[in-house]
C-alpha cells in the first residue's frame, strides 16, 4: 500500500487535488485549516460526509489544493476528490460511496446567456404596442 494516495475531484469550474495519508483526521485546504477555508457549516458538512460514511473521520490526514469556482463548488470538488481517494485506498468502500453519489461528478454547469435576451432564461419584457 502506498503511503500517500492522490485523487482529483471536480465540480462546476472548481478542481481539487487531494492527497490522503494515514494520520489524525486533519484536513488542510490551500494551506489553511478546513474550518477556516470553508466558514459555512453546510460546506464543512459536505466535505466531511464521505469520511463519516466510511468511518474514516480520524484515520486520515487530507491535504488539498483547490482552484476555480466559488466556495460551494470548491467544497463539492473536495468531497468528490476525498471520495475518489478513499475508493483508491480501499476498493471495498466503492459501493457505499457510489450509492451516496459521491463518486459521480456533478454535471450541472451554468447555462450560457443567449443573444437578444437578458440572461440564460430571463427575457426582456414583451410589449405588444
Amino acid at each position: 500500500m502506498a503511503d500517500v494516495i492522490a485523487a482529483t475531484g471536480k465540480r462546476k469550474t472548481a478542481i481539487a487535488r487531494v492527497r490522503l495519508k494515514l494520520g489524525a483526521g486533519i484536513i488542510k485546504v490551500n494551506g489553511k485549516e478546513m474550518d477556516d477555508y470553508f466558514p459555512r457549516a453546510a460546506d464543512q458538512l459536505m466535505v466531511r460526509k464521505p469520511l463519516e460514511l466510511t468511518d474514516a473521520m480520524d484515520r486520515y490526514d487530507i491535504v488539498a489544493n483547490i482552484h476555480g469556482g466559488g466556495t460551494t463548488g470548491q467544497a463539492g470538488a473536495l468531497r468528490h476528490g476525498i471520495a475518489r481517494a478513499i475508493e483508491k485506498l480501499d476498493p471495498n468502500q466503492r459501493l457505499v460511496l457510489k450509492r451516496a453519489g459521491f463518486l459521480t461528478r456533478d454535471p450541472r454547469r451554468k447555462e450560457r446567456k443567449k443573444y437578444g435576451q437578458k440572461g440564460a432564461r430571463a427575457r426582456y419584457q414583451f410589449s405588444k404596442r
